[in-house]
Order: structure tokens, then sequence, then C-alpha cells
């Protein structure tokens, strides 16, 4: 009865651990800000277009790096749309350069993707395939289940978790999709890793045991059903 009720806890606390624990490293360890009047505004609007509800939404400043260099150039800054927490607790945090430096389309298609994920519960579903492997792997280490039954479920957890975890994305980039415009937020996409300085990744072995599917694979599903909407 211990050992399952240490087993439950492990799981319980590693779920907590993935949904909790970055909304609090966040709050914590980063310089955020509150949106002014002006910009509240403007993200209500932003947010209302995307169909993005939140509880809160924190602003990151520019850093150092982001801010230009000493011939007065200007640099764009680091680009982040990320939506943390557990529902009823959940926060927008944006980088400044989101709203400095992208225009309205970019905006919306990325915040339109985040729609996607809150509205898939991709954050919990990751949470549980977390748990849900961690807690296998505390059965094999206090031998509740035999080591070769154990390394059999460890295998058909994480599995199905890769597989399950690439349809729900898919499926949160369709909600996006819905909302904006499967064009739309491709060109997000795409430019958000232009300014980041990285080229879309497309998936080969390497990427067959990664919850997320690469970006690249992501924006092509969007030019396909662009192109058949459009068809």
């Amino acid at each position: 009865m211990l050992t399952v009720a240490f087993l439950v806890g492990v799981a319980v606390l590693t779920f907590l651990a993935v949904e909790i624990g970055p909304l609090y490293a966040a709050d914590r360890f980063r310089d955020l800000r509150e949106p002014t009047d002006a910009e509240r505004g403007r993200l209500d609007y932003l947010r209302e277009t995307a169909g993005l509800d939140v509880d809160r939404v924190a602003i990151e400043r520019r850093g150092e790096a982001e801010t230009g260099d000493k011939n007065g150039s200007e640099a764009v800054g680091r680009i982040e749309v990320a939506v943390r927490g557990p529902p009823r607790r959940r926060v927008l945090f944006l980088s400044q350069a989101v709203l400095d430096d992208l225009d309205e389309d970019v905006a919306v298609g990325l915040l339109a993707a985040e729609t996607g994920r809150v509205e898939t519960y991709y954050g919990e579903f990751r949470a549980v395939a977390v748990a849900a492997v961690v807690g296998v792997l505390a059965a094999i280490v206090t031998a509740t289940v035999p080591f070769d039954a154990g390394f059999a479920s460890l295998v058909a957890v994480g599995l199905a978790a890769f597989w399950v975890g690439r349809r729900v994305q898919y499926a949160a980039d369709d909600r996006a999709a819905d909302a904006v415009g499967a064009g739309r937020v491709a060109d997000a996409f795409e430019r958000a890793a232009a300014i980041r300085g990285v080229e879309p990744e497309t998936g080969d072995w390497s990427t067959w045991f990664e919850v997320q599917p690469p970006l690249g694979d992501r924006i092509a599903a969007l030019r396909e059903r662009e192109g058949s909407e459009a068809a």
C-alpha cells in the first residue's frame, strides 16, 4: 500500500512540476512587467482576433543584446509567444519584440497557434505523458513490477506519447488555422523562424522520438491545407 502511494505521489508531483514549474520559474526568474494601457488595448484586440483567452499577460523586457549596438542600429529582439500554467491560471508570456518588431498578421498567427495548444490541452498532455513515464520508471526502480514487464511498459508508454503528442500538436495547428487561416499561421511560423535565424527543420529518423513534430513539417501541413482550401 505504501509503495502504491509512493508511486502515485511521484506521478502527481511530476505532473505538477511539468505543468506549473515553467510558470513559477518564469515569474520568479525573468524580468517581467505588466502591459501598459496602450499595450493592453492592442493585445486585447490581437487576442480576440486569435481567440486566445488567458488570465494574465506578462511582457519580458528587452535585454541589452536586443536594444541595439553601440552604433545605434536596432536589432530585432527575441521572439517569444507562450502560454504557461494550468486552466484558470494561464499566463501569456510575450517578449517585448513581439510588440515592437512584428506586424499584426505575424502576431495574430503566433497567438492563434498558442490558442490551438490551449484548446487541445497540449501542455496538460505533455505533463501527463512525462508523469506516466516517470511513474513507470519508479515502479521499475522499486521492483513493484518485474523489470521485463516494466521495461516493455516504458517503451509502450513512450511510443504512445510520441505518436499522440504529434497528433495533438497537428490538431492544435488545425484549430489555429480554423481561427485565422492556415496561410496566416504558416507565414507567422516562417517569419518568426527567419527572425530567430533558423531554418524550419523537417522530420527524419532523429525526430521520431520527439513529442512535438518539427516546425518544417507543421508548416508543410499548413501549406497543404491552405492549398486545399484555395482549390
